[in-house]
């Protein structure tokens, strides 16, 4: 690894802390810098500006998240176990400390600007890469009856994420084993209440 890119790693390191610790308003480039163990001009020939170093911090984490691996669908399969497998896959997501991290440093800048909401829900992450299309299959199958996958796909999402990843995110109450397993067995079973053919 050259130098430069070691020391742009220490940068998005050292700011990736700051700015889940303090936010992004909290920290200065002086600030990353100092924690990085470079000079403010290293930081500046690396990043034109915050934000600039914001996005390359919410791009890295975002890769650092998107490798999940996709669920079939599988018609030899009750759909409610398929469904299951999936809701489980994402509450493993969504609870994980590397997404809940994303979420903290997103939240607040979400507030104050409108387009990185925009840019942030564009991203598919988890199971929203694949779960509109193994929607359409299972519809296909017959094993539900969806008219709108894309609008049934969050609505599944939605759901887990109200009763997982928010809590945790804002604080307000642990999420226990048992909470997430309730969580994902009544989502499935409502999911599956609503769209059964």
């Amino acid at each position: 690894m050259k130098l430069s890119d070691k020391k742009r790693l220490q940068i998005l390191d050292a700011a990736q802390d700051l700015f889940y610790q303090y936010g992004l308003d909290q920290t200065s480039m002086d600030t990353v810098s100092s924690h990085a163990g470079v000079s403010k001009r290293t930081v500046y020939n690396h990043f034109a500006s915050k934000e600039v170093l914001f996005h390359a911090i919410l791009d890295r984490m975002l890769e650092k998240v998107a490798n999940v691996s996709a669920i079939e669908f599988d018609s030899a399969r009750p759909i409610q176990a398929q469904l299951t497998d999936i809701a489980t896959q994402e509450v493993a997501l969504l609870t994980s400390s590397e997404f809940l991290k994303i979420g903290k440093i997103a939240f607040m800048q979400m507030l104050q600007q409108p387009e990185l909401a925009k840019s942030l829900s564009a991203n598919s992450i988890g199971c929203m890469t694949y779960f509109s299309e193994f929607l359409m299959q299972a519809s296909a199958a017959g094993a539900l009856k969806i008219t709108d996958a894309d609008y049934a796909a969050k609505q599944f999402v939605y759901q887990l994420k109200s009763f997982t990843f928010y809590p945790l995110l804002y604080g307000f109450e642990a999420v226990s084993d048992i909470a997430m397993n309730r969580a994902i067995e009544e989502t499935v079973i409502m999911f599956v209440a609503r769209y059964k053919p």
